[in-house]
């Protein structure tokens, strides 16, 4: 058997690669870490574990109210705390978490 082209196996390594973006229980159906604050891609955008605690003096966009939950880039995991978040591929982030690349949901 002849090995994949090579734009087989870029598209099959795209593939696994947005299977957490597209809500799947294939991709999920193992935990994954929580994101830790101290993350370097974390830090990147000013992930909080717990909106609550974040300064709005430091970060301007916040607004009270919003949380990852109810962020577009979101993906709720059931009812589970925590779920997938397009910026950061393998790692969970709370659902009660900020960062500043919060958009509403639509």
């Amino acid at each position: 058997m002849a090995p994949p082209s090579p734009a087989t196996s870029l598209l099959r390594r795209r593939l696994l690669q947005t299977l957490p973006l597209w809500g799947t229980g294939l991709a999920r159906a193992q935990s994954q870490p929580l994101l830790d604050e101290g993350d370097d891609e974390a830090k990147a955008v000013g992930y909080h574990a717990d909106a609550s605690k974040v300064d709005a003096k430091k970060f301007p966009k916040y607004a009270k109210g919003q949380t990852c939950a109810n962020c577009q880039l979101y993906a709720a995991d059931g009812g589970k705390p925590s779920g997938g978040c397009a910026l950061f591929y393998g790692k969970d982030v709370l659902a009660k978490g900020w960062c500043n690349a919060w958009e509403k949901k639509v």
